[in-house]
């Protein structure tokens, strides 16, 4: 079982996430690279939440086809290309995992692979 570290000597997280994670020995692990808003028949929405929302639905699918789920995060990289789609970010990452505190990552860029894509989630899973 995983064990979100939120110490109290810490000021605490920003929003839904936990400061560190720690894995059980023996955990099984699985690393997922970024994904982006292109949805399985290649295309790409243009506003921000729908791409957000196809990059979680793209991470959950990896998950599951894994035979996990987003309460085995452990940690959740995000890349963001406009600094004002944070906090549309925040409630979509939270609707998306289900209230599970990852260790979390979330960085504003200036650009990802192709100009049309505006975010990219990475993660780290496991399973004890």
């Amino acid at each position: 079982m995983l064990k979100p570290l939120k110490p109290t000597t810490v000021a605490p997280p920003f929003s839904a996430y936990s400061h560190a994670v720690e894995i059980p020995p023996g955990a099984r692990m699985l690393y997922v690279s970024g994904q982006l808003g292109v949805a399985p028949d290649g295309s790409v929405p243009e506003d921000f939440a729908g791409q957000a929302h196809q990059a979680f639905r793209n991470l959950m699918a990896i998950l599951e086809e894994a035979g996990m789920a987003a309460s085995d995060l452990v940690r959740v990289n995000t890349y963001l290309t406009d600094s004002a789609d944070v906090g549309g970010y925040r409630e979509i990452r939270d609707n998306h995992l289900g209230g599970h505190e990852a260790a979390s990552t979330m960085i504003v860029v200036s650009a990802l692979a192709q100009p049309t894509f505006r975010i990219e989630v990475e993660a780290v899973a496991a399973q004890g």
